[in-house]
């Protein structure tokens, strides 16, 4: 009985999640708003890799909501880079939801462009939200290991494209790129893999022709 009380709860949550999901998504259409959930573990580079793929984004005006359990150094990281940014820190949360979403965006000047979500950096909880983004952008690294796609399937399954990061340090490390890949295309037949270094820059420039592509199709 009380194993069923909690499935009851839980599909009550997802149910309200996604209600308000579809809504927020609907309102950034009208805004002509292309929203990313930039999904990754802790440490892959998702604010460094979002600065990259914003300079590339010359001319389409970008927002950012940044979230975090605590602290907000990414948010005032991008805000001196002349970038509309907001903080949320969940406190303890392992992921944004869409209500969290819903109330940043309100506060912000939305009007035409691309907003990035940048989710907690967590490979579990964020792959099973609705955020109201149109595409999950996931970001992994070669010094996380070639295993990712193994141990986290779900948020490789639910990925449109998968920045590979940090890739000027694969003469250095263990990755068996062959590998990885293979446990990517066993989870996701279709997501682009795009190979970058935030580092360097080297890469984005596919992943900015991506997204622009996919805004251009709103």
């Amino acid at each position: 009985m009380v194993e069923t009380k909690e499935i009851e709860i839980m599909e009550a949550v997802y149910d309200k999640n996604d209600e308000v999901a579809a809504q927020t998504k609907e309102n950034f259409t009208k805004k002509g708003i292309f929203a990313v959930n930039v999904m990754g573990a802790p440490g892959v580079g998702k604010t460094s890799s979002l600065v990259q793929i914003i300079k590339g984004l010359s001319g389409i005006t970008s927002y950012v909501i940044e979230g975090d359990i605590e602290a907000d150094f990414d948010t005032k990281l991008l805000q001196s880079l002349g970038v509309e940014a907001i903080q949320i820190n969940t406190g303890g949360a392992c992921h944004l939801d869409s209500p969290l979403i819903e109330k940043a965006a309100g506060e912000l000047p939305l009007e035409s462009g691309v907003l990035f979500i940048e989710n907690i950096g967590n490979l579990v909880c964020p792959a099973e939200f609705q955020i109201g983004e149109h595409v999950k952008l996931l970001i992994s690294t070669v010094t996380e290991g070639s295993d990712k796609p193994y141990k986290y399937p779900l948020a490789f399954e639910k990925a449109d494209i998968i920045l590979l990061n940090k890739c000027d340090l694969i003469p250095y490390v263990d990755f068996d790129e062959e590998f990885f890949l293979k446990g990517v295309r066993a989870q996701n037949k279709t997501a682009p893999v795009v190979k970058v270094s935030a580092k360097t820059g080297e890469g984005y420039e596919e992943v900015v022709k991506w997204i622009k592509e996919k805004k251009e199709n709103l």
